[in-house]
């Protein structure tokens, strides 16, 4: 199943997609069967589309976790995961605009696998009590800028955590749609030119792994965001207007279209597709 969260135009309610509990996306399974059976069905027409999550209760980040983000900096492969966080207001629609903060210099990009859980869970033992923890995967685009990130002390928390820096969805796909998630492709072009090819096949710590090592620090919730980070650039430069976060793919996991009204009103998209 593939849920989704959106905004009717005239309106300001809010429709969700899915509840990300068991439960609530059982429900949802059975009243989008019995509407399709009924041919209660619609394509989008205009309506905002949001996050297919509502506001986490934390966005845990994962960074250096592909081989070929190793290689391409030059850093040896952790140990262990190297966990972070972001903000969880960064959180926006696929659609939506990404604001530049003031003073940014270096906003830059990554498409991204993200994990969704759907139970509370701590001290998860095995890959099969972490699949169980999960509620499906959407695409992220992790924006970050990097002078507030690597030039300016402290934690990475402050060049990951800006207003509208976590764009994701629209959809969230369910395990069952997934198929193998250590097998999925992931890309991204900017302005019609490509800047990310990878897979997750070259994860250093699988997402199962990552849910599970996780739990062993802190309590996950319903809801909650995993981004595993992804970089490989092409050796093309990262930063500057011109690559603001461009047309990515991640395939199985929905589509993006973020835009980005500072730095003169740059615009891109982010997809992803089946």
């Amino acid at each position: 199943m593939r849920a989704t969260t959106w905004t009717c135009p005239t309106s300001s309610a809010t429709s969700t997609g899915h509840s990300s509990a068991p439960a609530g996306l059982e429900r949802v399974r059975a009243l989008a069967g019995e509407r399709a059976a009924a041919g209660q069905v619609s394509a989008f027409g205009g309506e905002r589309v949001g996050a297919p999550i509502a506001r986490p209760h934390q966005i845990v980040c994962v960074g250096l976790n592909y081989a070929d983000h190793a290689k391409e900096t030059g850093q040896p492969i952790p140990a262990e995961p190297i966990l972070f966080n972001k903000a969880p207001n960064t959180l926006i629609g696929p659609n939506d605009d990404v604001r530049l903060p003031r003073g940014s210099v270096k906003t830059d990009w990554e498409v991204e696998l993200g994990v969704v859980i759907g139970k509370r869970s701590s001290y998860l033992e095995t890959d099969a009590d972490a699949l169980a923890a999960v509620a499906g995967y959407t695409l992220v685009n992790d924006v970050s800028e990097r002078e507030f990130q690597n030039e300016r002390g402290g934690q990475w928390v402050k060049g990951k955590s800006a207003e509208t820096f976590n764009p994701a969805g629209p959809w969230l796909a369910t395990p069952d749609e997934i198929g193998d998630v250590r097998d999925l492709d992931l890309w991204l072009d900017v302005s019609g030119v490509r800047r990310q090819t990878g897979s997750t096949k070259t994860m250093i710590f699988d997402p199962l792994f990552i849910v599970r090592y996780i739990s062993q620090f802190m309590v996950l919730e319903p809801g909650d965001l995993i981004d595993n980070r992804y970089h490989p650039a092409g050796g093309r430069p990262r930063h500057g207007a011109a690559d603001l976060p461009g047309r990515g793919r991640c395939h199985g996991a929905g589509r993006h279209r973020p835009r980005h009204p500072a730095a003169a009103r740059h615009r891109a998209a982010v997809t992803a597709m089946a």
